[in-house]
C-alpha cells in the first residue's frame, strides 16, 4: 500500500473520530437541556424554559452556518461553541454559576474575545485567498481586523446588556459592592470637583414616600459599571491574543498550525460534491 493511500485512510479515521466527538457533545448537551427544560418547567419557571428553548436553538446555529455558507467549522472550534452556549445559558443563568463562581462570568467573556477575533479572521483570510478577491491584505491588516470584529461584538453585547437591564429590569450588567465612590454630583458647592466617600459599609435607599426603605450591607452598590469594563477588558484581552496568534500563522501556517482547530474554512469542491 502507498503512503499516499495510508495517509489518506488514516486521514479519514481522524475525520470520523472527531465527527463522532462532535456529534456526542451536541447530543450529550441536547440530552442535558432537555432534562433542565423539563424541571424548571414543573417548578413554574417559565423565563428558564424559555431559556433552555433558547439555547436549543443556538445549538443548531453551528450547523445552519455551515450549511448556509458552505463553511466547514473545525470539530474543536464547534465544540467549544457548543460547551460556550451551554456555559452560559444553562450553568451561568439557571444554575447561577455567575454568583456561585466569581470569575466565571470573566472566563466566559474572554472566550467570547478569542473565538470572535478567531471568526472575524477566517473572514478575512477567506477573501485573502479567493482567486476572485484582487486585493490582498497584509498580516497586520487581517489582523487588526480580527481584533476590531471581535471587539465590536463584545461593544454590540453589553449595549444589549444594558439595554434589557434598562427596559426589562433584568440584571445581565452584573452589579458588585464597592467601598468607595467618587463623584462631582455630590460636591455641595457644585464645583467640578470629585468627593471621594471611602469605607463605605451601608447605604440606605429611601422611595418618593419615604415610608420605603432598602438597606444594602457591604458597601455602594455599583449598578453594570464595573461589570461592563470588566467585560470589555477581558473581551479584549482574548481578541488581542488570538490576533497576534493569527498574525503569526499567516507569516508561517506550518509552524502555527494549532491555530487552524480555530478558523472556519471554505468547504472544498468534491466535499459539496458529497453533501448534494
Amino acid at each position: 500500500m502507498s503512503n499516499n493511500k495510508k495517509k489518506n485512510k488514516k486521514s479519514i479515521k481522524e475525520s470520523r473520530k472527531k465527527k463522532e466527538l462532535n456529534i456526542t457533545v451536541y447530543l450529550v448537551l441536547r440530552f442535558f437541556v432537555i432534562i433542565c427544560m423539563v424541571a424548571q418547567s414543573l417548578h413554574g419557571n417559565w423565563n428558564n424554559v424559555f431559556l433552555c428553548i433558547l439555547t436549543l436553538l443556538l445549538f443548531t446555529l453551528p450547523m445552519i452556518i455551515s450549511k448556509k455558507f458552505n463553511i466547514t467549522l473545525p470539530t474543536t472550534l464547534e465544540v467549544i461553541v457548543y460547551l460556550f452556549i451551554f456555559s452560559s445559558e444553562i450553568l451561568g443563568e439557571i444554575q447561577n454559576f455567575y454568583g456561585i463562581f466569581h470569575h466565571w462570568d470573566t472566563m466566559l467573556h474572554t472566550l467570547n474575545g478569542f473565538l470572535c477575533a478567531a471568526i472575524g479572521f477566517s473572514l478575512i483570510d477567506i477573501l485573502n485567498n479567493t482567486d476572485d478577491f484582487y486585493i490582498k491584505m497584509t498580516p497586520a491588516f487581517v489582523a487588526l481586523v480580527a481584533f476590531s470584529f471581535s471587539m465590536t461584538i463584545g461593544i454590540l453585547w453589553e449595549f444589549f446588556e444594558y439595554s434589557a437591564d434598562k427596559y426589562f429590569a433584568t440584571d445581565m450588567q452584573k452589579d458588585r459592592m464597592v467601598e468607595q465612590i467618587s463623584s462631582t454630583k455630590i460636591n455641595p458647592n457644585g464645583e467640578n470637583e470629585a468627593i471621594v466617600i471611602d469605607n463605605i459599609s451601608k447605604v440606605k435607599i429611601y422611595s418618593n414616600d419615604n415610608q420605603t426603605v432598602n438597606i444594602i450591607e457591604g458597601g455602594y452598590l455599583d449598578i453594570g459599571l464595573i461589570d461592563t469594563m470588566k467585560d470589555l477588558f477581558v473581551n479584549f484581552i482574548g481578541a488581542l491574543v488570538f490576533s497576534i496568534i493569527g498574525y503569526l500563522y499567516i507569516l508561517n501556517r506550518d509552524g502555527y498550525k494549532f491555530a487552524e482547530v480555530f478558523i472556519p474554512r471554505l468547504k472544498k469542491k468534491n466535499t459539496l460534491q458529497k453533501e448534494s
